[in-house]
């Protein structure tokens, strides 16, 4: 197989050749260029023309939203922007994936962060290249938000990685005031989640917020677990509770789409609603097979919508998802789940 060409974009010198290093160690991939600033990189663009272009965030005459705005218009290519861990980074990396960049990945700030970061890069990039690229323009329509959703007691809980940024808000923006309580986990470095539920929350009739540990779920209600350090479960005490938990990494990601979705099988059982959206890998494919086996409804985006069809395909093929819906149906489906029913 071809090697995955990667044009890497940063303003620091050193931060280019740490990225170009990382990322020229793996054999699946090499790097074709390295540019200082977005006027460098566009004519590499043109004469290298790249698989994948690495993006800084903050550089001087043309930040990185700037320029991501006119790839994503004059030659819509997949796009891992590379920010730092800050609120102002955190908001503008939020921006730069609904405009269509693939993922992201946090610039990092200590040796030990240098490290982990480096490795994290190569494994975006490479997802960023089976990726379907899509633009601002390519978004699923906005949806009236429902107004005959009739509450059942139901939870519902949705996992999602790469491309999650965007299904989320396609979602959300149709959860009315009078939404199940939902809990999310999204695959987001910890100083973004945040950031991403105030979006969120703007974005929808839902009150939407970071998760916290003993937050009792309510009618009304969207959680989000908080990126990094912990597992968000549901646990039965005194009522339906968020539980924030240490623990290793599970299906290679921390917070983990399965333990969630384990624990809302357990806790949950049949009064729930599982919905497992664009991704890379298989997190949540076994949690959601274990919903199903519960008794709960499930759906799976499907891979036309999907940015990533991978965690939906893996809970698909091992018979987890009841039925499998585009990402402009999602929200609807969900709802129409959830509502008093059967």
């Amino acid at each position: 197989m071809p090697k995955i060409r990667v044009l890497v974009v940063d303003d620091s010198a050193t931060m280019r050749s740490l990225i170009t290093a990382a990322l020229n160690r793996d054999p699946e991939i090499e790097v074709v260029g390295a540019a200082g600033d977005p006027f460098e990189a566009r004519g590499m663009i043109k004469t290298l023309n790249p698989d994948v272009v690495t993006l800084d965030i903050e550089m001087p005459n043309m930040n990185g939203i700037e320029f991501l705005e006119k790839i994503m218009r004059l030659r819509p290519m997949p796009v891992v922007m590379v920010s730092s861990l800050t609120q102002a980074g955190a908001e503008m990396t939020l921006r730069a994936l609904e405009l269509g960049a693939v993922d992201c990945v946090g610039k990092p700030t200590t040796a030990t962060g240098t490290a982990e970061a480096l490795v994290e890069v190569a494994e975006k990039v490479k997802a960023a290249a089976r990726a379907s690229v899509r633009t601002k323009s390519d978004a699923a329509p906005a949806a009236p938000r429902r107004q005959n959703y009739v509450p059942s007691g139901d939870v519902v809980a949705i996992g999602s990685s790469t491309g999650g940024v965007e299904a989320l808000l396609t979602i959300l923006s149709l959860f009315p005031e009078t939404c199940p309580p939902t809990v999310i986990t999204q695959h987001m470095p910890a100083t973004f989640t945040a950031s991403f539920a105030a979006r969120l929350d703007r974005a929808s009739g839902a009150k939407v917020q970071e998760a916290v540990d003993g937050a009792l779920l309510e009618p009304g209600k969207v959680y989000v677990a908080p990126g990094g350090a912990t597992h968000l479960e549901v646990v039965r005490s005194a009522g339906l509770r968020c539980r924030l938990v240490q623990g290793d990494p599970v299906s290679g990601h921390r917070p983990s789409v399965d333990v969630l979705f384990n624990s809302v099988a357990n806790a949950v059982g049949e009064k729930a609603v599982g919905a497992i959206l664009t991704g890379m890998g298989r997190d949540g494919a076994q949690g959601l097979l274990a919903m199903r086996r519960a008794g709960a409804r499930t759906v799976g985006q499907d891979e036309a919508s999907c940015v990533v069809y991978g965690m939906p395909r893996t809970a698909f093929e091992l018979g987890a998802v009841e039925k499998q819906v585009s990402l402009s149906s999602i929200g609807q489906t969900i709802l129409d789940l959830a509502s008093a029913r059967r």
